[in-house]
Parts: C-alpha cells; sequence; structure tokens
C-alpha cells in the first residue's frame, strides 16, 4: 500500500530534482529540457502552495517510490485538472502502483470539483501511452510542435 505526502521542497529537494529528471529521460532520451533547477524548485513551491495535496511524495512503507504533480487550470474557458507528473522509480514501475498513483489523482480532481483532467506525455513513451490507454484516456492531439501528445479524462 502507497502513502503520500505534501514535498516538502528542503527535504525532498533532491529527490523531486532526480525524479524529474529521470522523467524527462524517459520521455524524450535526455535531460535538456528539463531547464534549470533552481526554477523548478521555485514553481513547485509556488504550486505547492496552491495545491499542497497535489504535489507529493509516494511512499512505500519508509521510502519514497515516486512523485506526482497535479493541479487545476484553465484549458479553453474551463477548469480541468491537470496531470504534470506521474512518476515512479525504476523497479516499481509495472507492478500496479501506478494505478495507486492514478487513484490519487481522481480523487484530488474530485474534491477540487473537476470532472475531466489533461495531461501531455511523449509518443516515444510507449509505457505511458499503453497505460493511460488502459486507464481510458483518450487522445486529443498533438501539441509542442509534436513533442508530445494531450490526453484527457473524464470522472
Amino acid at each position: 500500500m502507497l502513502s503520500f505526502k505534501t514535498i516538502d521542497i528542503n527535504d525532498d529537494r533532491g529527490k523531486v530534482i532526480e525524479f524529474r529528471k529521470d522523467s524527462f529521460l524517459i520521455s524524450f532520451g535526455e535531460i535538456s529540457g528539463f531547464g534549470d533547477e533552481k526554477e523548478y524548485l521555485n514553481w513547485l513551491e509556488k504550486k505547492i502552495s496552491n495545491y499542497p495535496d497535489g504535489f507529493v511524495m509516494v511512499k512505500k512503507g519508509d521510502n519514497i517510490v515516486g512523485q506526482l504533480e497535479l493541479t487545476i487550470r484553465e484549458y479553453e474557458d474551463r477548469e480541468i485538472g491537470y496531470v504534470n507528473l506521474y512518476y515512479l522509480i525504476p523497479e516499481n514501475r509495472g507492478r500496479g502502483m501506478g494505478k495507486q498513483l492514478h487513484q490519487y489523482a481522481l480523487n484530488f480532481f474530485e474534491n477540487h470539483n473537476v470532472n475531466e483532467y489533461h495531461l501531455r506525455v511523449s509518443p516515444t513513451n510507449i509505457n505511458a501511452l499503453k497505460f493511460y490507454k488502459k486507464l481510458g484516456l483518450e487522445e486529443v492531439g498533438p501539441e509542442v510542435n509534436g513533442k508530445v501528445i494531450r490526453m484527457k479524462g473524464t470522472l
């Protein structure tokens, strides 16, 4: 069983940077798109102040095994949920834990009164695409010059 705790920038700084960079490596084959660590931490701190329950470290027992970044944003004149990051460390992928992260996300969106959520995924991240489609998300279309595919789901 997984547990979730709000990210503490001071305590979790190393992990959030490590996990975010790994997500870029998995998605795009490189980390150059990650950008500046300090800017990421500043962005994260601001988002945590708005949605502390959406920016969480994922724990299995005493070990941190993943990270979630969830928010609410405007899209085409309505509010939607948005998944900035689903992340599990490599040894925990493909073991059903992603479904627990997804259930946490659905609860977050429901608690924030949205019935639609979106995320972006690299078209080369075949495992993630299969996972999202299995969860019932639908492709909306390519974005960022085809570097990502927008997907949407409903509650």
